[in-house]
C-alpha cells in the first residue's frame, strides 16, 4: 500500500514539472504544442539552468590569458579587455569596483560619463571598455561580468599615470671641489621616449661645446629613458641648480653644492639657507664636524 502510494506521489511531481516546461513553452502563443515542441523546451531548460547550476562544461567562461592589470596616461585612450568563450545567450558587462556602478551592458553604455564606451564586434569573443581622456581618479578594480546564475566576474586593475621626471641624487647633492658632478635624470610614463632632454645650469643651457670642457652626457630613450650629466674637476663655478628637462614630462632640478675642505663656512651658509631633508641635514652636520676637528688637530 505504502510503495502505491509513493508510486502515485512520483507520478504527480513528473506531470507537474511537465506541466511547467509546457507553460514555459507555450506563454505567450495560441497554437497548440506538439512533443517536439515540448522535448525542445525540455531540453532548453535543462541546457540553461540544471546544466549551469551543476557547473557543466558548457557553461561560458572567460580566457585567463586576458591581461588583468593594465596602466594607461592621463589624457590619452585606455581600453580594458575580457575574452568569453561559449557566451550562448548571456550578456556580458563591465562594473567599476569603486561605487559599484554599472558602466556598460553587452553593447550599450549605461553611465552618464560621456568616456566610458562598450566596444564589441558581432560574433566576437572580445568584450571592451574604453575610456577616452582617463585620469588619475579612475585607476582602481573594474569587472567583467557574465550574467550566469550566480554572476561570475573576471577582474581587472587599471593604474592611471603621469608622465614624471626625476634626478636619482635628490634635491640636494654635496661634492668636494675637483671631483666629478654625475647627474642622471630618469623620464618615464611618457607616451613616447622624448625627442630630447636638455640639461640647464642655472639659467643656462649647458653647452657640451663650450670653452668650460670636461662636461659629457650620455642619454638612452625607451620606455624608461634616462640622461646622464657628468661634469669633470668641479670647481665653485660649477655649483647651483641643474635643470633636466624633456619635451615631453615635466622638468626636475636638483642644487649641487661644490665644496672647499679649507672653507668650511661655504657649507655651512648652504645648510642654514637650504630647505634639506633629514639625511642631508645629517651630512651637513658630519661634514662640518670633520673640519672642525681637522682644524682643532691640526691648529694644535
Amino acid at each position: 500500500m505504502g510503495q502505491a502510494a509513493s508510486g502515485v506521489r512520483s507520478a504527480l511531481w513528473l506531470s507537474f514539472l511537465h506541466g511547467c516546461l509546457f507553460l514555459i513553452a507555450g506563454h505567450g502563443t495560441d497554437a497548440p504544442l506538439d512533443k517536439t515542441t515540448m522535448d525542445i523546451s525540455s531540453r532548453k531548460f535543462r541546457s540553461e539552468y540544471l546544466q549551469e547550476w551543476q557547473g557543466s562544461a558548457d557553461a561560458p567562461f572567460f580566457d585567463p590569458t586576458t591581461p588583468r592589470n593594465i596602466t594607461g596616461l592621463v589624457g590619452h585612450p585606455v581600453r580594458l579587455l575580457c575574452r568569453v568563450k561559449n557566451l550562448q545567450n548571456r550578456t556580458v558587462s563591465w562594473v567599476r569596483h569603486r561605487d559599484i556602478h554599472l558602466l556598460t551592458v553587452g553593447r550599450y553604455t549605461y553611465t552618464s560619463d560621456q568616456r566610458f564606451e562598450a566596444q564589441h564586434k558581432p560574433r566576437s569573443e572580445e568584450w571592451a571598455l574604453r575610456i577616452r581622456s582617463p585620469q588619475r581618479r579612475d585607476s582602481g578594480q573594474y569587472e567583467c561580468q557574465i550574467s550566469t546564475t550566480p554572476p561570475v566576474g573576471h577582474a581587472v586593475f587599471l593604474s592611471i599615470v603621469e608622465p614624471e621626471t626625476s634626478i636619482s641624487s635628490g634635491a640636494e647633492l654635496f661634492i668636494q671641489a675637483g671631483s666629478t658632478i654625475n647627474l642622471t635624470c630618469t623620464v618615464q610614463h611618457t607616451p613616447e621616449p622624448p625627442s630630447s632632454i636638455t640639461w640647464s645650469h642655472g639659467d643656462q643651457i649647458i653647452n657640451f661645446d663650450s670653452a668650460r670642457g670636461g662636461i659629457s652626457l650620455v642619454t638612452e630613450k625607451g620606455l624608461k629613458s634616462t640622461s646622464r650629466l657628468l661634469v669633470q674637476r668641479a670647481r665653485g663655478s660649477d655649483a647651483g641648480v641643474y635643470t633636466c628637462g624633456p619635451n615631453n614630462a615635466p622638468v626636475a632640478a636638483i642644487r649641487v653644492h661644490v665644496l672647499s675642505g679649507e672653507h668650511p663656512a661655504a657649507m655651512q651658509q648652504s645648510c642654514a639657507t637650504s630647505y634639506l631633508d633629514v639625511s642631508v641635514s645629517i651630512l651637513c652636520f658630519l661634514s662640518l664636524l670633520t673640519t672642525i676637528v681637522s682644524d682643532v688637530h691640526y691648529g694644535t
